[in-house]
């Protein structure tokens, strides 16, 4: 089982922390506005060229954290803890996290600024229990990725929280599902909705919890590389820092910036 013992307090405030009040609410909601017009300007789907710049890689940005925490460090497994209650409890936190951050963009993300679930050249379709391909926009997917890990993480047969009570021997794969989810919600505010991020002022927020994130899964192999590889670019910047694994290790990211005009689906 896994409970509170298992959660670590620097993480749980996280999104939490109160963003810098260099702007006064009223400069906020203009700046906020005006982002919001230029959105509803063209679907996601369809940008032009110049409208392809990955602001979220320009340096200003990319520096931009709420703690100077080494992630590395953070993520390795305690001693005495068991492996499955490590993963439930640091799995469970990024759902939450994750939510919580995709919440401060979501009235800007609506089927018609998102007509596709899209990160980068890649587009996501939603697998239906049957395993039929379902086709929806970014609003939809998301709130199924959600829906789907919240029952996923409520339920007691798969997240036990009683003592006594034993993981399911699927846990693992069902704590990677997850983890592939939740990284498609992550792309996506990158990739669609930095500026909104950072009009709010929330990306120093939204680095770390990436930084966080991906530390994690690469130190308990939860992430295909190749699932990955169409955030290669952003992964080196924000990961190679001093006490940070930076390398992607797989030779993806070259794979990917060869491709950036084909548009992949998965």
């Amino acid at each position: 089982m896994f409970g509170e013992h298992c959660s670590l307090p620097s993480e749980q405030t996280l999104l939490s922390h109160p963003p810098k009040t260099g702007l006064r609410c009223k400069m906020v909601l203009q700046a906020v506005s005006k982002v919001l017009r230029k959105s509803k300007a063209k679907p996601n789907g369809k940008k032009t060229a110049s409208e392809e710049k990955k602001v979220y890689l320009e340096p200003e940005h990319t520096k931009s954290r709420i703690t100077d925490f080494e992630f590395k460090e953070l993520v390795v497994l305690p001693r005495e803890i068991d492996l499955n209650e490590w993963l439930a409890s640091n799995t469970t936190t990024f759902f939450h996290h994750i939510n919580l951050q995709y919440s401060t963009i979501s009235e800007f993300c609506t089927g018609e600024t998102c007509q596709t679930m899209a990160v980068c050249n890649t587009q996501y379709y939603w697998y239906d229990e049957r395993g039929k391909k379902v086709k929806c926009t970014a609003p939809q997917y998301v709130d199924f990725v959600m829906s789907s890990v919240q029952k996923l993480v409520t339920d007691e047969d798969v997240f036990p929280t009683k003592y006594g009570r034993e993981f399911p021997s699927s846990f693992e794969s069902l704590v990677k599902k997850i983890c592939k989810y939740l990284f498609h919600v992550l792309g996506h505010i990158y990739w669609a909705h930095f500026k909104e991020t950072l009009a709010l002022e929330l990306h120093g927020h939204l680095n770390t919890l990436y930084v966080h994130f991906i530390l994690f899964a690469r130190e308990f192999n939860l992430l295909d590389p190749k699932e990955t590889a169409v955030m290669d670019d952003l992964t080196e910047v924000l990961c190679s820092s001093p006490g940070n694994s930076g390398a992607t290790g797989d030779g993806a990211s070259s794979g990917a910036s060869g491709a950036q005009n084909h548009v992949k689906e998965r």
